[in-house]
């Protein structure tokens, strides 16, 4: 059956060709704690969880399109790089170095070092996230039976060791460090602030 009024279906007709698309948008993350005190490695890991979830805070509620919006003029940063990268580090640090489980790099390397900032579209968002989260749960995974003494070599055969906790606290450092550019590119899209 038509529509009765054909000025109606015009209206309906241009303002769904104007609207803007639907598209997926940043899930609101539930929230995150660690102990304060005791030993070493969960409260590491209790800040990290944090970070993580801080990041995920500051993106929640966007849009695709927003989420790989580069807003800040004098960069090219946008959200959608810095969690492209944070995934790339956590599968650097926890999976292929501390577990050395042999997995495969994130990103192909002949892409350039910064194709995990430069890379991603609006097309890519989802999948973006998901691959964060996804190395964040293998990360822990790869990782949860190592003993607290646990180290790894780097820089070759040669190079310097680091340990479980040291490493803990380079993820720190990466994720304190992306969270204030995150903080600014947030502010920057929609005016949003203090997440």
């Amino acid at each position: 059956m038509g529509d009765p009024d054909p000025q109606t279906s015009a209206a309906r007709t241009s303002a769904a060709q104007t609207s803007p698309p639907q598209t997926w948008s940043v899930p609101t993350p539930e929230p995150v704690d660690g102990p304060l005190v005791g030993a070493a490695r969960p409260v590491l890991a209790g800040y990290l969880g944090w970070y993580r979830h801080t990041v995920d805070n500051i993106c929640a509620g966007l849009t695709a399109e927003q989420f790989a919006l580069r807003p800040i003029p004098s960069t090219a940063l946008s959200l959608l790089g810095i969690v492209r990268h944070l995934a790339k580090v956590e599968r650097i640090w926890l999976r292929q170095r501390l577990a050395a489980d042999g997995t495969p790099p994130l990103y192909d390397p002949a892409l350039g070092k910064d194709f995990d900032f430069e890379g991603g579209t609006a097309a890519t968002a989802a999948h973006a996230w998901e691959a964060l989260h996804a190395e964040q749960r293998a990360g822990d995974a790869a990782v949860s039976s190592l003993p607290d003494d646990h180290r790894i070599l780097v820089g070759g055969p040669d190079g310097e060791q680091m340990s479980l906790q040291a490493v803990y606290t380079h993820l720190i450092g990466e994720y304190a460090r992306h969270t204030g550019h995150a903080d600014l590119l947030r502010e920057a899209i929609d005016g949003v602030t203090g997440r």
